[in-house]
């Protein structure tokens, strides 16, 4: 049954408000023919979106996301972008808080020209990755060797990538935010970043830029980390310990920390983000956001020449 939920250019006095009202937020008959399901296909304006089973449900539209809404001759069209500035409606909702992250959305980025960094920038880098990232202790060298010619390279929103030669490496915002893996650091030392597994259901809306949520890691197919840090670690070998085969699932991971997405029966991870919430929240609720504005497989980011 689909959800109705409110368009983007919904406006006081028109005349399908009252039918809004009615409509958002709740799941319609699969009668055809009822009143309700006929017009949210048919009379709805185009920014009302119709939801159907399992689809991601968002306020905030975005360019190259997946999104669906009703077309003019009353069909359901799964992947198109409606252009905002393009609708004629003014919005009732109240205004997003511009996203400061990378817009990851984008098909392709085009960053500014290489600049080498300084011996010393590239120490304290790959000091802040151990830092971040304890489980790549014993890779360190060979990801950035210490003689390495790393270069930047800025991005929009703020942002800078880092390449050594032609491989990307990591990115991060405002030069004092998170160092993230790049996903294909990610797919060559798997075993060095924590991690979460989604279950298959959520893949492709991981895939098209979605906020992943918590069912689709509670779920049988989906797998969080385990309660084992940090009282389960003896004392002075916490190295040691978290340095172990599967290490990435060895410890609670908290509200901010970097993490892998690893799809269920697929062998490389198919993003990287930010928790908002802790995963032992997310054990304990079992619902709400979990990584917000991802680095995926296909986004932008992924796409980008580093030649």
């Amino acid at each position: 049954m689909p959800l109705v939920v409110p368009g983007i250019n919904s406006t006081d006095g028109d005349s399908t408000e009252d039918w809004m009202t009615k409509l958002v937020g709740k799941k319609l008959s699969d009668e055809e023919s009822s009143s309700e399901t006929v017009f949210a296909k048919r009379d709805l304006p185009q920014e009302a979106r119709i939801i159907e089973p399992g689809m991601m449900v968002t306020k905030d539209f975005k360019e190259n996301r997946l999104n669906v809404h009703v077309g003019d001759d009353g069909t359901t069209i799964l992947g198109a972008a409606i252009n905002s500035p393009q609708c004629s409606r003014k919005s009732t909702l109240p205004a997003l808080k511009p996203l400061q992250a990378l817009q990851l959305t984008s098909t392709r980025i085009q960053g500014a020209p290489k600049q080498k960094l300084k011996s010393s920038v590239q120490r304290g880098l790959r000091q802040g990755l151990l830092d971040t990232f304890p489980l790549l202790n014993p890779y360190i060298d060979e990801i950035l060797p210490k003689k390495a010619s790393l270069s930047s390279v800025k991005l929009t929103d703020r942002n800078t990538l880092y390449v050594l030669d032609t491989t990307p490496l990591f990115y991060q915002q405002d030069l004092t935010g998170t160092l993230l893996p790049h996903l294909r650091l990610v797919h060559r030392f798997p075993q060095a970043f924590p991690s979460i597994r989604i279950d298959r259901g959520a893949i492709r809306f991981v895939l098209s830029g979605a906020t992943l949520m918590a069912p689709g890691l509670t779920s049988p197919g989906g797998r969080l980390p385990a309660d084992g840090s940090p009282e389960g670690v003896e004392e002075g070998k916490e190295m040691e310990q978290r340095l172990e085969k599967d290490g990435r699932w060895s410890r609670e991971l908290v509200k901010g920390e970097p993490v892998v997405v690893i799809a269920e029966d697929k062998e490389e991870a198919c993003a990287v983000g930010t928790l908002v919430v802790g995963t032992k929240e997310v054990k304990e609720k079992g619902k709400g956001p979990v990584i917000e504005d991802a680095h995926f497989l296909g986004d932008g980011l992924w796409n980008m020449s580093t030649e």
